[in-house]
């Protein structure tokens, strides 16, 4: 079974793919999606939603999960994340995959047992349960990864879809 975080930002969006076999994940690819911050909003989720769909289409996953919209003080860039958010779960239907949505807190209490570990502690944990290659990935990274791997703890162990 194949699972695909995502971690959407209008600057920056990050993915994580990987695959369960028996109970077991591994990595496939984790990356992120860079846009330009002098470019127009249009263009911007036009080329997350591209990349994205270029992505599932090479991966074809049976789940895509998204982090869900984080309600900060500034109500202007919540209203852009939810742009980004759209862009990606856009990608998701059009790729056939079951689209599910976690909260930072979920992800940080499935990948860590705490849902209140910092970002470092989240990295530290997807690298050792995925043993993810060293590069200079992105925290965006990261934390889709954690995504992917939020959703196989929550509903990759009692759905097995062979590949």
């Amino acid at each position: 079974m194949i699972f695909f975080g995502i971690d959407p930002g209008t600057a920056v969006t990050g993915y994580g793919v990987i695959k369960s076999v028996n109970n077991s994940v591994t990595w496939l690819d984790s990356g992120v999606i860079n846009t330009r911050p002098d470019s127009p909003l249009a263009e911007r989720l036009e080329l997350i939603y591209s990349s994205l769909k270029k992505k599932m289409g090479e991966f074809s996953p049976d789940r895509v999960s998204i982090e869900e919209a984080f309600y900060g003080k500034n109500i202007h860039t919540t209203l852009v994340l939810g742009h980004a958010r759209g862009a990606a779960m856009l990608a998701a239907v059009k790729s056939g995959a079951m689209v599910s949505e976690y909260s930072p807190r979920e992800v940080k209490k499935a990948v860590s047992g705490n849902g209140n570990a910092s970002k470092d502690q989240v990295k530290y944990m997807v690298k050792m349960i995925l043993s993810v290659p060293e590069t200079n990935m992105k925290t965006d990274a990261f934390d889709a990864l954690g995504l992917a791997l939020c959703d196989f703890y929550h509903t990759g162990r009692s759905v097995q879809i062979n590949r």
